[in-house]
């Protein structure tokens, strides 16, 4: 027999064209575009469905709520640059420290590419955290703490290698540079040039407490 104490989930089914996972992926995809040149609170969803081509009745088939959306938008968005962090940071054909200006030269082509016109979603959501519901700000921070992580595990190889001082603190280090780096892609945006990201990149090499021979 049907199960008829299934809950139901709101919103009209979707088109027959595109599956369901299909065109979630798609609004997903269509959110990280938006979020990252416009900013969350200031966009309203008709532009994003309009995209996608999702009438708004629709969207809650997907997402409760524009708050559960931008959540899932953080996640996808996260997913997308742990992959780009691991793909630079773990590179065994690369020694530790040039992972580190690998990862800032592919992020440099990845703005350029969009003429700078878009930022990174986590730092554009920071600006705006006070707008923002509670449940963002766990998220964001439990996002830069990954972050982090990577990149502490990187520096830690660049010790292993005798590239870093023994004494380095590499939590601290992988702190600073997210820190700073935001900052440089948020000047960079403004500038609509890599300038920034070259000066603080350079800077943080060249600060970073080498082991001596």
């Amino acid at each position: 027999m049907e199960n008829t104490n299934q809950p139901k989930r709101r919103g009209r089914p979707p088109r027959q064209d595109r599956s369901p996972e299909q065109i979630k992926a798609e609004l997903l995809r269509a959110g990280i575009e938006t979020y990252t040149s416009q900013g969350f609170s200031a966009t309203g969803l008709d532009a994003i469905l309009r995209s996608v081509a999702v009438p708004k009745g629709s969207f809650y088939y997907y997402f409760a709520s524009k708050e559960a959306f931008g959540l899932a938008v953080l996640d996808s968005y996260d997913a997308f640059f742990c992959h780009l962090l691991d793909k630079c940071l773990t590179n065994p054909a690369r020694p530790a420290l040039a992972r580190l200006t690998d990862f800032a030269e592919q992020a440099k082509a990845g703005m350029a590419r969009y003429h700078f016109e878009r930022g990174c979603l986590v730092g554009n959501l920071g600006q705006e955290i006070t707008l923002l519901p509670a449940p963002f700000r766990e998220r964001l921070e439990a996002v830069l703490t990954g972050w982090q992580r990577r990149l502490a595990q990187c520096l830690e190889r660049a010790k292993a290698e005798d590239a870093l001082a023994q004494s380095a603190d590499t939590q601290e280090l992988a702190a600073f540079f997210w820190i700073g780096w935001e900052g440089a892609v948020l000047r960079a945006r403004l500038s609509r040039s890599a300038a920034p990201l070259d000066t603080f990149i350079n800077g943080f090499m060249a600060g970073l407490p080498y082991q001596r021979s």
